[in-house]
């Protein structure tokens, strides 16, 4: 349904309400920002938690990968001679409460990631905090960190300090009263488990529990532009402004709501009625008849919206279960049988057909888009170690001991030898595997069963199975002796600076297809500890050529719908924050 054109002023409107229609599947499940990696993604972090939380350091100034200083807590780290200290100094924000952000926050922050740190999304083992020497209040308002050797800056800062958020004193206790693990990091524990039970069940669907957060003493006290004021057991989510923000950029909007839907085709109904002033696109809906992905293309909706093309700094890839314990495991850590999978991927065709020229092929570990020179000039000019390619997905496979003259092939050479299928994979075998993804998405649907109907070309048998995407990812992810095979959630990593050790790194908490590789990991602390390009290169070659996910096409996250007469909304911010507060109303003339 096409809208009639209004004329739109530039005189901005005061107050009023927006609304903003979710992703399906993705209710926020998380308030606590020490967030787990099974619920650790943009959803219940960039799009919730950071409205009210203000982190350290805030990620992309004016559509740029870089940070707003303007909008971080922390200052510019300021750094030794030595390289390997720096201090940060805090900025006298206030809590909601009326107490003043101040280096006792962080710290108490550290002292639970120095305690929990494996229960953190961001986490990596040997990195940060692991790789500190000591860190410590240098004043009220000043903290120091000093690292077991010297790394890159820009990742100390990207990658190390974005992992920080303040945390106010209201939140240091526990269920009997008031706790100082702020100062006594033995303490640490029993508050993080207080916190928790605050938060409620992180895997847990039903939204009873998210309902309580609102009136919460704990998650009430807020340093960020908006608190919380209701979260309803339907899965709405009204923000109001915070009338104690002391930082930059006040809301200017009375009320955020954040509805959830169920489908692409439910959103798009919501958009038509006008009920909804930020929306999306389904994915095949747009076209983008000139190939260029970051600029929006001819809208169905009319001139009564804005198309917004969300580009991220991002991957995209399904995980594939190297902990799963059956001999579906078994194949799966064997790489041939991955490079098969990457081989029967066609990218192309889902950039092209089922993206309507809104996404392009992802060639490895490092995003293509938006351009850099991070990229492997090695993995660029061959479209990738393992480009689509169903005869080269049947040589690997009949070259390690399968018959693939039929669908799905059968191990006929069982052993560890030169030309055998492998450790633990029985003569007759099928080449046969689960892939669950996340359901309400019929541009996925449509992609997945493209996988499908190749893979069986080359003698791979895939069985399809939908799951909601909030169970998707809460179920199948990192974990010991998990049973899911293949898992799809139609989206993969927002880098800060892209290095490996927050997925590929040997027990990462976001590692989500549990892999471990010790020359993986050899080549992911060079890339910590130089800014030098080659190191880059190196490391991302290695995981292209070994396949720990399967690459999949990589798309704007979000084809975004924004009222005409909504401002504020762009530039869009390439690691997927937004800022509400920002929004404001402009007069119509009809």
């Amino acid at each position: 349904m096409r809208r009639k054109r209004k004329v739109m002023t530039d005189k901005p409107i005061k107050g009023g309400v927006a609304t903003w229609a979710c992703l399906p599947g993705f209710p926020p499940a998380v308030i606590f920002p020490f967030t787990p990696g099974e619920r650790f993604g943009v959803r219940s972090l960039y799009e919730f938690q950071m409205l009210m939380y203000r982190p350290l350091y805030w990620l992309g100034r004016d559509g740029a990968p870089e940070i707003d200083w303007d909008l971080s807590v922390g200052e510019e780290p300021v750094w030794d001679e030595t390289g390997r200290t720096c201090t940060v100094r805090i900025k006298p924000w206030k809590w909601s409460n009326g107490e003043t952000v101040c280096a006792d926050n962080v710290i108490f922050w550290m002292n639970m990631l120095k305690v929990k740190g494996p229960r953190f999304g961001a986490y990596s083992e040997g990195y940060f905090p692991d790789n500190l020497v000591s860190f410590g209040k240098v004043a009220d308002d000043t903290v120091s960190f000093t690292f077991d050797k010297a790394y890159s800056k820009n990742w100390v800062l990207l990658n190390q300090l974005t992992m920080i958020t303040p945390m106010p004193k209201a939140w240091d206790r526990t269920a009997d009263g008031p706790a100082d693990a702020t100062h006594d990091i033995d303490q640490a524990e029993a508050v993080y488990e207080f916190l928790m039970a605050e938060n409620g069940d992180v895997v847990e669907e039903d939204n009873s529990h998210r309902t309580r957060w609102a009136d919460s003493p704990v998650w009430s006290v807020v340093n960020g532009p908006w608190r919380l004021k209701s979260y309803t057991e339907e899965g709405v989510v009204t923000f109001v402004p915070n009338e104690h923000y002391s930082g930059p950029n006040p809301a200017h909007l009375d009320e955020l709501r954040q509805v959830s839907t169920t489908s692409d085709e439910q959103q798009y109904e919501l958009l038509q009625s006008g009920d909804v002033q930020v929306g999306f696109l389904p994915p095949g809906m747009g076209v983008q008849p000139d190939g260029d992905p970051t600029k929006g293309g001819p809208n169905p909706l009319g001139d009564g919206f804005q198309l917004e093309p969300q580009i991220l700094f991002n991957i995209n890839f399904m995980a594939v279960n190297f902990s799963n314990p059956t001999v579906a495991g078994n194949m799966i850590r064997q790489p041939y049988v991955r490079q098969a999978l990457q081989s029967c991927f066609d990218q192309e065709y889902g950039a092209r057909e089922v993206y309507q020229g809104y996404g392009w092929s992802q060639t490895g570990s490092i995003p293509v888009l938006p351009k850099s020179d991070l990229v492997s000039p090695k993995i660029a000019e061959r479209g990738g170690f393992w480009p689509f390619d169903l005869e080269k997905a049947r040589q690997l496979l009949s070259d390690n001991g399968w018959d693939v003259s039929a669908s799905p092939a059968v191990c006929v050479r069982p052993g560890t030898g030169p030309g055998e299928a492998g450790e633990g994979i029985p003569a007759g075998t099928e080449l046969s595997f689960s892939l669950r993804y996340w359901e309400g998405r019929p541009s996925l649907a449509r992609l997945m069963a493209q996988f499908r109907d190749d893979a069986a070309k080359a003698g791979i048998e895939i069985r399809l199975e939908e799951v909601m995407g909030s169970v998707l990812v809460a179920e199948d992810g990192p974990g010991e002796k998990r049973m899911w095979q293949l898992s799809c959630w139609g989206g993969g990593w927002v880098y800060n600076y892209p290095t490996g050790e927050n997925l590929f790194q040997s027990g990462a908490a976001c590692n989500f297809s549990n892999w471990r590789d010790a020359k993986a990991d050899e080549l992911i602390a060079k890339t910590v500890t130089t800014d030098s390009l080659e190191a880059l290169y190196e490391y991302q070659e290695y995981i292209a050529e070994q396949a720990p996910v399967i690459f999949m096409p990589t798309f704007p996250r979000r084809l975004f719908e924004v009222a005409g007469n909504l401002r504020g909304f762009s530039p869009i911010n390439p690691y997927g924050l937004i800022n509400p507060e920002n929004w404001y109303y402009v007069e119509e003339q009809s």
